[in-house]
């Protein structure tokens, strides 16, 4: 009883600390970029929203502070949040340490449902729209697929999910020998690779719904995935509705993967895009912090996937002269964790 105490003391601290480690983050995220603000100015810009300060900065900071820099650390938050719980989410329900956001193939689509678009020559929030609306089509047939399989319905999902997501790469493929190499093919190839270049408050606003309607749920039946985490004979027996709940939490993490891929698109200058890795990446890192309870595990995924995010974002404005795509960097941290998983001994679950 004692042990089990310290161990939730423990990790209460350790999600407070994670807490205050976003707030550090994103702190730095406002004074890095090519226009670098000293801290006394942001802090004063900062405090002149509730105390009366006479301004010592000029205007044009408090701009690039509010335009451009909180649009993109607020949409790298939620981003790195929701692909995270998604991917927490994932493996709790499948059981899989392997799981991750796309394994459904929501990202797929979206990228299918994107390069259509932007081939038929559609304006910016068709494209986001045709991402978001293939992503939830091809969760809709896997899961459906899913029913019609023989044998556990965990591994019917998780096949179905790789064939299907099989077949809309090969489409996207398609698209892109078709597509015109001039303007078509570039904006594609683009996109898929994932930027946050271009943010503004209407991203903000856009996406803002979605990821809340599909998180909520998430955090509030993270004590029910914990027991779905058991096995279908120990859910039953506690009285839990594992398909359904199982449902809730498919749907639920679809829409705030597919809300990560399928924002704005201004050919090239993509919101989003493709951001791969993150929800396999994160949520294990969190487990070597707070352990298997999804109670603690979840709030701390989403805290460490929005810190990795801003993360890798200030790395992708800041490292070179020209903007890094995050799908790159992301990549870069996550093939070497995915050998790293499943060449290791001994199973996350």
């Amino acid at each position: 009883m004692i042990e089990q105490k310290t161990k939730q003391r423990h990790y209460t601290w350790t999600l407070v600390g994670l807490g205050a480690g976003l707030i550090a983050a994103i702190i730095i995220s406002f004074m890095l970029g090519r226009y670098p603000v000293p801290p006394k100015e942001l802090f004063g810009i900062l405090l002149s929203k509730i105390f009366p300060i006479e301004p010592f900065w000029a205007e044009r900071v408090e701009t690039v502070l509010f335009n451009i820099r909180l649009p993109r650390i607020l949409l790298a938050c939620l981003v790195g949040c929701c692909l995270s719980t998604a991917g927490a989410a994932y493996q709790g329900v499948f059981q899989n340490p392997m799981a991750a956001p796309d394994i459904l193939g929501a990202s797929s689509g979206a990228a299918f449902g994107a390069a259509l678009a932007i081939k038929l020559g559609a304006a910016s929030r068709m494209i986001t729209a045709s991402a978001f609306l293939f992503s939830l089509i091809t969760v809709s047939l896997v899961y459906f697929i899913s029913l019609r399989a023989e044998g556990k319905r965990v591994i019917g999902l998780i096949l179905s999910g790789i064939m299907i997501s099989s077949l809309f790469t090969a489409g996207t493929s398609f698209i892109k020998l078709v597509a015109d190499q001039s303007s078509e093919l570039p904006a594609i190839t683009y996109w898929l690779m994932g930027s946050l270049s271009g943010a503004t408050k209407k991203d903000v606003t856009f996406v803002i719904l979605p990821m809340a309607l599909g998180l909520l749920p998430l955090f509030l039946l993270r004590w029910q995935i914990n027991i779905l985490t058991l096995g279908d004979d120990e859910a039953q027996t506690l009285g839990i509705n594992n398909n359904l709940l199982r449902l809730i939490v498919i749907i639920c993490s679809t829409l705030i993967t597919a809300a990560s891929v399928s924002d704005r698109c201004n050919y090239f200058r993509p919101v989003f895009g493709m951001i791969g890795w993150v929800g396999l990446v994160m949520p294990h890192l969190s487990r070597k912090l707070v352990g298997n309870n999804y109670i603690y595990l979840l709030p701390a995924t989403m805290i460490f996937g929005a810190i990795f995010m801003l993360v890798v974002d200030n790395v992708s404005r800041n490292l070179l002269a020209t903007e890094i795509p995050l799908g790159i960097l992301t990549a870069f941290v996550g093939a070497p964790f995915f050998i790293y998983l499943i060449t290791r001994r001994g199973d996350s679950f």
